[in-house]
């Protein structure tokens, strides 16, 4: 192995090691020691990596912000149209946070005000949900008397995100049914009866996640 190579799975190691840290304990209550203890390293090459920990949760809200987009692409991909594409990458966001703890600890990372991260994911979720709306409109898929897609996009994050939040107490939040209920009580809402028939709330898209890139 070439110290290049010893030295890109070190850092890896760090981010996963701080991903487990961070989604425990949040962003200040986490030690760099845990950190470095739990990565198998030494304080001192952690910080050869990382300044400080700031630097260590830019890195894991890095990581998994590249894990949401990356998923967020392959979904899209996939769709037949714009409303079920957006169930769908909800489905996709939902089992990313359950499954990676470092898309897990990144998206607490980022909605965090102690954290003071650069990203938000939350926000980004957000912009995902609005172009989704402004294609189905596009497409002619809402139902007719909708308000306005500003308000239809909060409506929708809230929701979601409420599942993020509630998750943490009850691991059923982010559940797939738990999901596919949502949507089975807002797509009536923002598809007519004809389109609606060809939605599917449980999701489409066929998406094999892997664990969020490090380095």
């Amino acid at each position: 192995m070439t110290k290049q190579e010893r030295a890109t799975r070190t850092r890896d190691a760090l981010i996963k090691s701080a991903a487990r840290e961070f989604d425990r304990h949040g962003y200040a209550l986490a030690k760099l020691s845990a950190i470095s203890s739990g990565a198998g390293v030494s304080p001192g090459a952690l910080h050869f990596h990382f300044e400080n920990k700031a630097a260590v949760a830019g890195a894991v809200e890095g990581a998994a912000c590249t894990a949401l987009r990356r998923t967020a692409r392959i979904v899209y991909g996939q769709r037949s149209n714009a409303l079920q594409n957006l169930a769908d990458t909800s489905h996709a966001l939902a089992r990313l946070l359950r499954d990676d703890i470092v898309v897990r600890a990144g998206f607490r990372l980022s909605c965090a005000d102690d954290a003071r991260t650069e990203l938000n994911l939350r926000q980004e979720w957000q912009s995902c949900v609005q172009q989704r709306l402004a294609e189905a409109a596009d497409e002619g898929l809402l139902a007719p008397g909708l308000g306005r897609r500003q308000d239809l996009a909060r409506t929708i994050v809230a929701a979601t995100i409420g599942l993020e939040a509630l998750w943490r107490d009850n691991g059923e939040w982010l559940a797939p049914k738990t999901v596919t209920g949502l949507w089975r009580t807002l797509l009536p809402m923002l598809a007519g009866p004809e389109v609606l028939a060809g939605l599917d709330p449980s999701g489409t898209a066929v998406i094999v996640t892997t664990p969020a890139p490090v380095g």
